[in-house]
């Protein structure tokens, strides 16, 4: 495990300190769009597809395109950012090829061949070096946040993310140890970017938040349980079923994954889990994140460890999305709207569990799981 050196609690920058930041440049590289026509002319090439439908989807980073043939079902074109590594892009292929062997029983989305049989193409571009494309069959649903929310809905999430966890408990690859944006392992790095926080008692909050994960998780990570994760089980990354809202019936975009500590990845997912208006507290934040991880316990045991240190995490990445998409959204305005969808949220469950002691916390969750 790489050894993380943050800065001092005690050190608050008076700067935008962004260049701390691994992958800063990616984050902050402006969109690098594909024309419909360079679309239509790489399906017809590689994939020998003709007379289809072609629609442009929106995306963080890559250029996606929605494709529906003449006949046979919808597929997605997916071309990557010109800086992002082709390494990067093939952990997530091989990633995919992994479930589509080991767990075919998962709604996640299937590598699609070239004529040639390739799961993906690393191909030449005019302006900004080659570009990896690849084409995914099309998950058909409703994007999580235009449904109803659910208590069932709560636990089957936690349940799926569990069994892609198993699935992925003995998958490797040599992009996985590298450091990225979105990792929590490196959540104290963030801490330059709140000067731009203008509020100095949301400033405090997210402060507080860093510091117990520098003086309670930062020491123990090493001595957590590792693998592969998806690392990004948002709300926006999951589709249910148009009829029953409450079954999970796709997992979406797997551009951030890393090998870190396993409860990083339920972390995360328990983050977007709580009341968005911060209600109920922080008993009502430590009941939800106590049911959620209960949930995936059952599937997937737990460590005490892991248990102990699950909320520090949760709060950790709270403070990782206003930090990060407030940052981002300075420097691509005309982008803002999608990068700041969970900011207010995010900073409202923040302060929901900013009153939850360690001790309370981990009695919640060594009940809930026994």
């Amino acid at each position: 495990m790489n050894t993380l050196t943050p800065p001092s609690t005690l050190e608050r920058p008076a700067h935008d300190s962004a260049a701390l930041l691994p992958g800063a440049a990616l984050l902050s590289a402006p969109p690098a769009p594909v024309s419909l026509d360079e679309a239509r002319g790489l399906l017809s090439q590689h994939y020998g597809l003709h007379g289809f439908e072609l629609q442009a989807l929106s995306g963080e980073r890559d250029a996606n395109f929605l494709v529906r043939p003449a006949q046979g079902p919808a597929c997605m074109l997916k071309i990557s950012h010109p800086q992002e590594s082709a390494l990067v892009a093939d952990f997530q292929t091989q990633v995919l090829l992994h479930l589509a062997r080991q767990a075919p029983e998962l709604p996640v989305q299937r590598l699609l061949p070239t004529q040639s049989g390739q799961p993906s193409l690393s191909l030449p571009w005019p302006e900004g070096g080659p570009r990896v494309v690849r084409l995914f069959s099309y998950l058909e649903g409703l994007p999580m946040p235009q449904a109803p929310r659910s208590e069932a809905q709560r636990l089957n999430v936690a349940r799926l993310l569990a069994r892609l966890d198993h699935a992925l408990a003995d998958f490797s690859h040599p992009a996985g140890e590298q450091a990225l944006p979105w990792d929590i392992q490196r959540a104290d790095l963030v801490r330059g970017l709140l000067v731009h926080v203008s509020d100095p008692a949301r400033q405090a909050l997210a402060h507080r938040a860093l510091d117990g994960f520098v003086e309670r998780v930062l020491p123990r990570l090493g001595a957590l349980p590792r693998q592969a994760i998806h690392n990004d089980f948002n709300l926006y990354n999951l589709l249910v079923d148009a009829q029953h809202s409450d079954q999970v019936s796709g997992i979406l975009d797997f551009g951030d994954l890393v090998m870190a500590p396993r409860v990083n990845e339920l972390a995360v997912a328990a983050s977007y889990q709580l009341d968005e208006r911060g209600e109920g507290g922080a008993a009502g934040a430590l009941a939800a994140i106590a049911g959620f991880a209960a949930a995936y316990h059952a599937e997937w045991p737990l460590q005490a460890l892991e248990l102990q240190l699950l909320t520090d995490l949760v709060r950790a990445r709270l403070v990782m999305v206003v930090a990060i998409s407030g940052w981002r959204a300075a420097r691509q305005p005309d982008n803002a709207p999608y990068l700041l969808r969970n900011n207010a949220i995010s900073w409202a469950r923040l302060q929901a569990l900013d009153s939850a002691t360690p001790a309370q916390a981990e009695a919640a969750l060594l009940q809930a799981c026994r």
